[in-house]
């Protein structure tokens, strides 16, 4: 009988060389970059069958839960658990809680983890890959998936491949950080070097014997965190005192560097780590001038380039070459050749405490999402979209009055113990201090225009009564 597989999903990420699409309030995983879906979602399908994998855990960023939440409703996915990290401490201790989570259910369990912001278009290489390893994993290896390298690409680390362990699998002797370009031509014809996919197949009661032997502050925490771990709605929370006691070190420097454990499965699917605006232009479709466009784009003698807009339309004329990206509020204009650079960009807005660096225009909440549309002295008018059956929390303000203005849907609005129901056009006026609390009891989405005006216009004058979020 095979081992049962629960598959990890990794989605601590902030994307950063992917702005100003990708910022940490909403990162890449969240976002349709290589198709329809979002790429967490494309990652927790992957694993959906129930024949061959129990239910994903994901493990996140706490304040990114409630977006989580919602696409993997709208993914399908069975039974999902959510596990929120109180503080970031990189990788191996969100490893070895999941490992724990899963060792808890099944004394011989195998953990799969994935990254949420990488991409394989085609499923089956990667189950078969995922066979493949089992054998290795079984017999106790600690195992990773090792893309076979098509071109001597100097952006990834590298695993070298040793003595042939049984099938395809091969004992790890290094890994090699990312290599200039001609060590890489080097590691290409030499055929013992693979591109480090970073997707791991454990058996975790063995992961957690080296996490102890290699790591073992690491494995404390992990194991204060979730024995102390709570639940709330449908999310676990670790613990934040246990888990911020974690050293912060990935698993690659944690256990996979120091084990005499470690097996590579070189394996053949088509993979990407997204980790830069050319690997968007290198998956996407180009035309006949090498060019990938997407949104409201023209391009006029321009070769070579992606051209993305979220919002203003993007024309180029005698350009080659580059990546144009525009957002309702930022765009970046960058050679394509130099967009891992674009992480410093995003460390000088923060150093500068721009809002640009860390906050899109668009704000999502559990009930939805609110959006920026104009602000001036003592007032600001925003655009509310409210998901079908959702509420806003009974709240109200110190310093700002709310006129609403209903687009679309229905409203139901409370203010001060009043109900009443607000159809399209239809408006109401929230005075200073009033309690009120805004629900949209239709099936599809509520749609209105929020005008505030005030002293004082901050998300933090809230005084919040009652929440089903249970946010304070």
């Amino acid at each position: 009988m095979s081992p049962k597989i629960f598959p990890v999903i990794l989605s601590g990420g902030a994307g950063s060389r992917l702005w100003p699409l990708s910022r940490e309030s909403f990162p890449k995983q969240f976002l349709p970059l290589a198709g329809e879906r979002t790429m967490l979602q494309e990652t927790a399908l992957r694993v959906a069958d129930p024949r061959r994998f129990e239910p994903v855990t994901v493990v996140a960023n706490a304040e990114h839960r409630f977006v989580i939440a919602e696409q993997l409703r709208e993914a399908g996915a069975r039974r999902p658990t959510i596990v929120l990290e109180p503080c970031a401490r990189n990788t191996a201790a969100a490893v070895g809680a999941a490992a724990l989570l899963a060792a808890e259910q099944d004394d011989e369990a195998m953990i799969l983890v994935m990254p949420a912001d990488h991409t394989i278009p085609e499923a089956e290489p990667f189950l078969a890959a995922v066979d493949t390893g089992l054998g290795a994993a079984a017999a106790g290896a600690l195992v990773l998936f090792g893309i076979i390298p098509d071109s001597p690409a100097t952006g990834f680390g590298y695993i070298r491949a040793g003595a042939p362990l049984g099938g395809m699998a091969r004992k790890v002797d290094a890994f090699v950080e990312k290599p200039d370009q001609a060590t890489a031509e080097a590691y290409l014809a030499s055929g013992d070097y693979f591109w480090n996919s970073g997707i791991f197949l454990l058996p975790a009661r063995a992961f957690l014997a080296e996490l102890e032997a290699h790591a073992p502050a690491v494995l404390a925490a992990a194991r204060a965190a979730v024995g102390r771990a709570t639940r709330d709605m449908d999310f676990l929370r670790l613990d934040p005192d246990a888990f911020a006691a974690s050293p912060s070190i990935s698993i690659d420097y944690a256990v996979m560097e120091r084990t005499t454990r470690a097996a590579v499965v070189p394996t053949e699917f088509v993979w990407s780590d997204v980790g830069a605006w050319s690997a968007l232009w290198a998956l996407g479709p180009r035309d006949g001038n090498e060019n990938v466009q997407i949104g409201d784009t023209l391009a006029e003698n321009t070769t070579g380039s992606y051209l993305r807009s979220e919002g203003p339309l993007i024309a180029t004329v005698g350009v080659r070459d580059l990546i144009v990206i525009a957002t309702q509020d930022a765009v970046l204009v960058a050679d394509r050749h130099a967009d891992q650079d674009v992480k410093r960009v995003v460390e000088r807005l923060k150093a500068s405490n721009h809002v640009a660096a860390a906050q899109t225009r668009r704000v999502y909440r559990p009930w939805g999402w609110y959006e920026g549309i104009h602000t001036g002295e003592r007032f600001q008018v925003k655009r509310i979209t409210v998901k079908p059956g959702e509420k806003l929390s009974l709240q109200k303000h110190f310093h700002r009055a709310e006129h609403w203005v209903v687009v679309n849907g229905t409203a139901e609005v409370h203010v001060n113990g009043e109900q009443r129901l607000l159809s399209e056009n239809e408006s109401v006026y929230i005075p200073l201090g009033a309690t009120h609390r805004l629900s949209n009891p239709g099936k599809v989405p509520l749609n209105l225009i929020e005008v505030q005006s005030g002293p004082y216009l901050g998300e933090d004058d809230i005084v919040r009564f009652e929440d089903v979020y249970a946010r304070t």
